[in-house]
């Protein structure tokens, strides 16, 4: 149960800072580059977090 809760907080910080990126670039916070930084974001979290549990 521990480790889906680290998994968890991996998939949303990674989704944080994944959406956060195109504003490094002067990209609109509300745009698909936004959505797809994000959910690039949490799919590496999620794989971080995982290696980092196991």
């Amino acid at each position: 149960m521990a480790s889906k809760k680290i998994i968890m907080i991996g998939m949303v910080v990674g989704s944080v800072i994944g959406g956060y990126v195109p504003k490094l670039f002067g990209i609109s916070g509300f745009s698909f580059t936004a959505l797809f930084t994000s959910g690039i974001g949490a799919v590496i979290g999620i794989w971080l977090e995982y290696k980092i549990s196991k």
